[in-house]
């Protein structure tokens, strides 16, 4: 094992360059996903005719599939409809399509479980639906989710390791061409990547562990 060699300024400037692919991937995922998965789960919850169906029937499909396919079908099969997309950005639309899905599960299943007497109250009292959801059933809600979204978005950080099918040039991928040049750098490629994932999924999953806390 070649920790000096393996860990020469060079490569770790190319690390660094990987791992901000990885970070930027995975923050623009987030913030789509968390906007998309927000506005599904709430249409679910409100229960409209027929577009709630709709919305849940394709949930279930995209729930269903492996991230692997979605990806290998956003960069391989949507240019042959006229879609073409560029590496990152098929990676991004096909990890936001997958956590979507998941995160309107979330959103849902959080909305669902405030009380329905707070409910009757809200209406009682005068509130049309939407001021309910506003000002009654959002605030609760979005605190009693704030544990499962983390670990959602802690999924997606690592999901974006799946992206060097396509060749996204992320974190794993640079490591990959790394110790792709010499056998004895293997090992100590693969410890640091590892421990650069840890410490960003830890540091996440300890925020996730306080603001649970501070719920309870």
């Amino acid at each position: 094992m070649d920790f000096m060699g393996a860990y020469s300024p060079d490569h770790l400037s190319f690390l660094m360059e990987g791992f901000w692919v990885t970070l930027k991937v995975a923050f623009i995922s987030i913030v789509l996903s968390f906007i998309i998965g927000s506005i599904v789960g709430i249409l679910r919850y409100a229960r409209i005719p027929v577009l709630s169906h709709v919305l849940a029937f394709v949930v279930e499909i995209i729930r269903n599939l492996p991230l692997l396919l979605i990806i290998f079908f956003t960069y391989f099969a949507l240019p042959e409809i006229g879609i073409d997309m560029e590496i990152t950005s098929a990676a991004i639309v096909a990890l936001t399509v997958f956590e979507s899905a998941m995160i309107s599960e979330i959103i849902r299943s959080g909305l669902k479980s405030i009380e329905k007497g707070q409910i009757e109250a809200a209406r009682s009292s005068g509130l049309n639906y939407y001021q309910m959801l506003r000002f009654i059933v959002l605030p609760q809600a979005l605190r009693r989710m704030v544990p499962p979204l983390v670990s959602q978005f802690i999924s997606l950080l690592k999901d974006t390791s799946l992206a060097v099918v396509i060749a996204l040039p992320d974190l794993l991928h640079n490591a990959q061409i790394i110790y792709g040049q010499k056998q004895s750098y293997v090992v100590p490629m693969f410890l640091i990547i590892a421990m650069m994932y840890f410490i960003v999924n830890y540091a996440l999953s300890v925020i996730a562990r306080r603001l649970e806390v501070k719920r309870v």
